[in-house]
């Protein structure tokens, strides 16, 4: 859904509007702020292009991401190929330009063979303790990102041999030769160009190292035109091994680093929203650690960052963590437990402002650190934490969908300097500042989009704006995400309770007032 689209004429939009226009600073009628922020833009500095793959995706057969998500056959809103159209076009809206798969953890039992042919083998996947029908494939991952308008993105698995995952790089893009012919005997002459492969998933180790190196080897020996990357850091050290840029670090062009700042997994956390806020400064500074990282192994500039995996919160996955036997009795009470219990991270009063406003922030922090940042893929895109949910009768876009539509469709397409000054949002012994922004512009100069993060969950914040040294002055269009608590949320009964606004702004003096856990896009012309 375009953000754009919404309409200026509901009463919270115009509530809302209310709220954002202004007063000079001193005015009688306005009551002194507690919470003040300056924003200074510079017009004239040097702005850095941005990749557009840091609003990627990542999805993983786990949950209902794949089955139930994307992929419902026999469902009335699924076409003939079983592709759930409501979830297709809700996803487009996203503008997603790359999407990884198949894990995760859920590669290091997956061989790409059993999942391709019209004859496919079912198993019990490892990691994650389901039976994995292998209905969706190769061929059908492929059909999902060109519907979706997206680079396919494909992790190996790493425990495989290195002639399966060269075998897989063929398979997608050699134009002859017998694994050619074998995808043509499936229904694809064509190549699929997959342009983006990893060797394996959140692997660490010399052995590991020395397989990346051999694997991306083999890998470009098939097609030189691949980019590959492999783990480089997962979890919240951002710290990456230095041997793996000397004996891998030739044939790599990306360095993938996963986190989740919720950490979920055996332990179900459900963080108020001031204490998530505590954690939206944490992005920037762990990719500051990993091109700190790049900058000491001197492949700064070659190699760039794919946060492949990124969340505020991480899917909760007691139990199954590739320790159990392969076969699964699924009709034992325990391990059904198990399984239910994931069940937990699709609750959606989980997904506040906090996520949009972190998502916010997270994305601030790629922008900031566009010349190093070439992808990041949240995870996961569908259902589990994800932006969309997906029940049996439709969807429902979470809060921090539209936050990534926001930035997807309203952002131009490059980054200025910006400083920010700002009071301190205090949680117990944390703080982070009430402001976040970030300014982006065209390749011409004459358009302008500021994204302004006001964090503090019930107050206003008086942002002065500053664009080129002078205070911004008029009115403006704009895009506002709020909602009406900082804990409001968007389920089946209530869809649409946080959703995007367009309102106009107006700044006097260079002031406007941000309202509580909101985002706001403006909308700003070039000097003339």
């Amino acid at each position: 859904m375009d953000p754009r689209a919404h309409p200026l004429s509901s009463p919270v939009v115009v509530a809302l509007a209310a709220a954002l226009v202004t007063g000079a600073p001193g005015d009688a009628a306005t009551p002194p702020p507690r919470n003040e922020a300056r924003v200074a833009v510079s017009t004239t500095g040097p702005t850095t292009a941005y990749d557009p793959m840091i609003f990627g995706g990542f999805i993983e057969h786990f949950g209902r991401q794949v089955y139930g998500g994307f992929f419902e056959p026999g469902s009335p809103l699924a076409d003939e190929a079983g592709f759930r159209l409501d979830v297709i076009e809700a996803i487009r809206a996203l503008k997603v330009p790359v999407v990884r798969w198949p894990g995760g953890c859920f590669v290091d039992s997956y061989h790409w063979r059993l999942g391709v042919g019209p004859v496919r083998q079912a198993y019990d996947d490892d990691r994650w303790g389901v039976r994995e029908p292998n209905t969706f494939g190769t061929h059908e991952f492929i059909e999902l990102c060109r519907r979706l308008g997206a680079e396919p993105y494909i992790c190996q698995n790493s425990l495989a041999d290195v002639e399966e995952m060269a075998d897989w790089v063929a398979y997608c893009n050699d134009t002859e030769g017998p694994l050619a012919e074998l995808r043509g005997a499936h229904g694809h002459p064509d190549p699929f160009d997959v342009a983006f492969w990893s060797v394996g998933n959140e692997k660490t180790g010399k052995g590991y190292v020395d397989k990346v190196r051999e694997t991306a080897v083999a890998m470009k020996r098939v097609d030189p035109d691949i980019q590959v990357a492999c783990s480089g850091a997962h979890g919240p050290s951002a710290y990456v091994d230095p041997y793996l840029f000397e004996a891998a670090g030739p044939h790599l062009d990306l360095l993938s680093i996963h986190e989740y700042w919720v950490p979920n997994f055996q332990e179900h956390r459900t963080p108020d929203y001031l204490a998530c806020m505590m954690l939206s400064e944490k992005p920037d500074a762990h990719l500051a650690a990993v091109v700190e990282s790049l900058r000491a192994s001197g492949t700064r500039g070659r190699i760039r960052i794919a946060f492949d995996e990124w969340n505020l919160r991480s899917w909760h996955h007691p139990g199954f963590t590739g320790h159990h036997p392969r076969e699964v009795d699924h009709r034992d009470p325990a391990i059904a437990e198990l399984i239910a219990a994931r069940d937990r991270s699709l609750d959606p009063s989980l997904y506040t402002m906090a996520d949009a406003l972190f998502c916010a922030s997270f994305l601030n922090a790629c922008l900031r650190h566009a010349e190093d940042v070439a992808m990041a893929n949240i995870a996961c895109l569908v259902n589990q934490t994800g932006p969309l949910h997906v029940h049996p009768g439709g969807i429902v876009r979470r809060t921090h969908y539209h936050a990534l539509a926001m930035y997807a469709n309203l952002l131009e397409s490059r980054v200025a300097g910006v400083t920010i000054e700002s009071d301190r949002l205090v949680h117990g012994d944390s703080s982070v500042a009430v402001v976040d922004a970030v300014a982006t512009v065209d390749g011409t100069g004459d358009r302008w989009a500021v994204a302004l993060v006001n964090r503090h969950p019930s107050e206003p914040v008086r942002c002065t704006l500053v664009m080129g040294g002078a205070p911004v002055e008029g009115t403006f269009e704009a895009t506002i995400l709020a909602g009406d608590s900082p804990d409001a949320y968007n389920d089946v009964a209530d869809p649409d309770r946080v959703a995007p606004r367009r309102v106009e702004v107006t700044a006097e003096r260079g002031v406007v007032e941000l309202p509580p856990h909101s985002l706001l896009v403006l909308d700003l012309p070039g000097d003339e």
